[in-house]
């Protein structure tokens, strides 16, 4: 029996779980799994069912219409592996960590390709069987090197695009293309150390903490909404290369957590923040 997962995002009313439950029970659909949340500052109400049954998508849609505010927000997604492609650099930590969590049967993901602006990880990549495509920007001016990798992408139509430390800032022709769909990890515990070198910005400014933040991208550097972060303690004995070797574990945790939290649909964007259900 297929199962789906429905995601609600609309303005807060009362009896509302209610017609939800009702329109499902009528087109014979069983709730498997439910979580909701409502955010009474701003009166807005998120659902996410995983059900299961014979889904008429059409009807349904219309149906849940009809009983929800107007203006709801109603997505009805098969529960299955999403298409990924995955961006980086040269760094290889986050990437290798999230290519053995994949062999592993761990990633409710296919990952198609992984798409690099150097060569470095090419032998990494394809250790996994995994294609390894490398689009250089050498000679390249951003916009022309970006048109090419909006390009290379849409070839593989992905669900969802990761960060894994791809150095490189992109620009809001790219975050439009893929709107809501891009995940980054970045190497403080945001919105402390935004930009380049923020491990040595956190040395520089004695901090006893450092994290990692992943985050949806957006035309704002490092201020997307934020959708996984985490810690570890550091000391005055600690050189900025250190924080830098304590802090890689806590990326490695971070990306593949908020990855997975994407891969089950469980990340609600709400203004400049999320609701994780």
């Amino acid at each position: 029996m297929e199962e789906y997962i429905l995601l609600i995002d609309t303005e807060d009313a009362k009896g509302l779980v209610y017609n939800i439950s009702k329109v499902l029970f009528a087109n014979n659909l069983n709730i498997e799994q439910n979580a909701e949340y409502v955010d009474k500052e701003t009166n807005k109400f998120f659902m996410r069912t995983v059900i299961s049954g014979n889904v008429s998508r059409n009807i349904l849609l219309k149906e849940l219409k009809e009983v929800l505010p107007k203006n709801a927000e109603i997505k009805l997604n098969k529960k299955a592996k999403k298409d990924v492609v995955i961006l980086a650099t040269k760094e290889s930590h986050v990437l290798g960590d999230l290519l053995i969590r994949y062999v592993a049967g761990e990633l409710n993901a296919n990952i198609k390709a992984v798409i690099a602006n150097h060569e470095t990880l090419r032998s990494l990549v394809e250790k996994f069987d995994i294609p390894f495509v490398c689009i250089s920007a050498e000679g390249m001016d951003r916009a022309e090197h970006e048109d090419k990798m909006i390009a290379k992408i849409q070839d593989y139509e992905p669900e969802l695009i990761v960060l894994a430390k791809y150095m490189r800032i992109l620009t809001p022709k790219f975050v439009q293309t893929f709107p809501k769909q891009v995940l980054n990890i970045h190497h403080s515990f945001l919105p402390a150390f935004i930009g380049a070198n923020p491990y040595k910005q956190a040395h520089d400014r004695g901090v006893k903490i450092i994290g990692a933040t992943a985050h949806y991208v957006t035309d704002d550097l490092d201020e997307g909404p934020i959708i996984f972060q985490d810690v570890v303690r550091v000391d005055h004995s600690y050189s900025w290369e250190d924080m830098r070797n304590a802090g890689r574990n806590v990326e490695k945790i971070v990306l593949s957590n908020a990855f997975e939290l994407l891969l089950h649909d469980r990340v609600f964007v709400h203004g400049n923040k999320t609701v994780i259900l």
